[in-house]
């Protein structure tokens, strides 16, 4: 499509030239410097493309693309006399490919420093110009991405993952909620992972790199990334900081409020698993208001709720494991940015990561199943939260990131709310008809208006009619749970609002999992919390 004169040989059109023209026309002035002067790597490639949606460039179209290219990457700055060779070839409708040589006419290396970058620059004003799908600039705070050459290898193993990426999951599920450095190296060293300190004539740690068991490379060494290649965040000096301070200790807590012995959980008690995850739900829910704080403060609650999904996919059971993978994997990206974050306020998020890990497997049924739905109802409003406070601070992909989680929570949460949904929605197509009622009297008068009767024509109304029901026999008031249950924010984007209301309504009046009561309709289930006003609560949601 173009060159760095416009008279290169071109064997794709001249049945005259070849190959071996070109490269040497390519070739000329890195042989000018001879042997002693020749450059390890002289060869500069880049390809471009253009989004399926949008239309076919012209052949001069794609010409003037590349000549600005390579003038941002100073490849071949214009009006330079000096600025390297150059080709362009179109290799298909949507994309062309750029090699190039970096000696240029002085015979000097050129000055490519930051080229990538400046190229992607480039392309972002490219695409505004001519019309085309405009990508979001990056800022320096993206993970590295896997290489070709590690994409084939995991494809010819039969591995759905890149070893980058399954040691990146590792890293960050071991540094979830971990109180010290040795803890995290012994979760690290748990998982199986190798893992490689540097260590320093004073015996202190000063850096480290993991491996994956049997990964080995030509020589027969393990292949080893150290934390920068995984991510910017996951560098020892920055995991050093985020473990810096204390945090709350929730672990205990969520044990013991399990009440469980040998595994088991007579009806009505909650598993590690399922009081973990309780946990972890209210400190969600606590959390948005912080986003409302100082940016640093904000930035350390954003931070910290990856490793709440972090958690969560480490202790899922296949069944749900993939929606949670994906989730943690989409949002580690909204998690760092350039504002530097004060990790004082997100102590009780990383505790509940903690807990989450301490609590062990969950699966969708019983106890476990409700308290899925609960913390995935919460974390969803959480990450919404955290999607608009990055698209607020100007922070485009991470803002995108964060929805995108969103989006794998919401996957997720249907999932793990299935089966408790279901039983909910039996116990409130059998109360009584006076019950029933008075829930729909409450919902009416806390949120009048079209608003209401939307809700009350909701398939999910059942359940809500249900919890509320159960609220009610504990000593609450319904109407006061629902104007409490709708002030913790967005509901714009539920799929179901009443279902996202029937899971804050549970966890406001601490009630038991829906399989647990074993009363009729409308009565307490042996279980229910004693009753007490929802106005004695001093929790604010806000």
């Amino acid at each position: 499509m173009a060159s760095w004169d416009g008279f290169a040989p071109d064997p794709g059109r001249d049945p005259n030239a070849s190959l071996k023209q070109l490269q040497s026309a390519l070739d000329m002035r890195v042989d000018q410097r001879g042997s002693r002067r020749r450059l390890k790597k002289h060869v500069w490639h880049c390809s471009i493309r253009t989004a399926p949606e949008d239309r076919l460039l012209s052949d001069e179209e794609w010409a003037e693309a590349a000549r600005r290219v390579v003038a941002a990457a100073g490849i071949a700055p214009e009006g330079d006399p000096n600025g390297c060779r150059w080709v362009a070839v179109r290799h298909a409708d949507n994309h062309i490919h750029i090699a190039a040589t970096i000696v240029g006419g002085n015979l000097l290396k050129a000055d490519i420093e930051n080229d990538f970058n400046r190229a992607q620059a480039e392309c972002r004003k490219i695409e505004k110009e001519w019309g085309l799908r405009e990508l979001k600039p990056g800022d320096g705070t993206a993970a590295k991405e896997p290489t070709n050459r590690e994409k084939h290898k995991a494809q010819r193993q039969g591995q759905p993952d890149t070893s980058r990426q399954q040691l990146r999951d590792a890293v960050r599920q071991a540094l979830a909620g971990a109180a010290s450095e040795a803890e995290f190296f012994a979760r690290l060293e748990k998982a199986g992972v190798l893992v490689n300190r540097k260590v320093g004539p004073s015996g202190d740690t000063l850096g480290y790199s993991v491996a994956l068991v049997g990964e080995r490379d030509a020589t027969g060494e393990p292949v080893w990334f150290g934390g920068y290649k995984l991510a910017p965040d996951l560098t020892l000096p920055k995991i050093r900081k985020r473990l810096a301070v204390p945090i709350e200790g929730r672990e205990a807590d969520s044990r013991s409020a399990a009440g469980a012995s040998g595994g088991r959980t007579p009806a009505g008690r909650r598993s590690p698993a399922a009081a973990a995850r309780l946990l972890a739900a209210e400190a969600a829910v606590d959390a948005i208001e912080l986003l409302d704080g100082e940016p640093e403060d904000a930035a350390g609650v954003v931070q910290a709720t990856g490793e709440v999904l972090d958690a969560l996919a480490a202790t899922a059971l296949p069944a749900q494991k993939r929606e949670l993978l994906a989730a943690a994997r989409a949002y580690e990206r909204a998690s760092r940015s350039h504002v530097r974050a004060a990790n004082a306020d997100s102590r009780t998020v990383r505790a509940a990561a903690r807990a989450v890990l301490s609590g062990g497997y969950s699966s969708n049924r019983g106890p476990d199943g409700a308290a899925a739905a609960t913390v995935l109802s919460a974390l969803i409003l959480l990450v919404i939260a955290a999607s608009r406070w990055h698209a607020a601070q100007g922070h485009r992909q991470q803002a995108a990131a964060a929805r995108a989680a969103a989006d794998q929570l919401r996957a997720a949460y249907r999932q793990a709310a299935a089966q408790p949904m279901a039983a909910l929605r039996e116990r409130g197509r059998q109360l009584p008809k006076a019950v029933r009622e008075r829930q729909e009297q409450a919902l009416r008068r806390a949120v009048p208006g079209e608003g209401g009767r939307q809700l009350l024509a909701e398939p999910e109304f059942d359940a809500l009619a249900a919890a509320l029901a159960e609220a009610e026999a504990a000593g609450h008031d319904p109407k006061v749970l629902l104007e409490r249950a709708r002030s913790w924010r967005e509901l714009d984007t539920a799929d179901s609002v009443t279902a996202v209301l029937t899971w804050r309504v549970r966890h406001i009046a601490k009630l038991p999992h829906p399989a647990a009561g074993t009363g009729r309709p409308g009565r307490p289930a042996a279980t229910t919390a004693p009753a007490t006003p929802a106005a004695a609560d001093p929790r604010r949601h806000r």
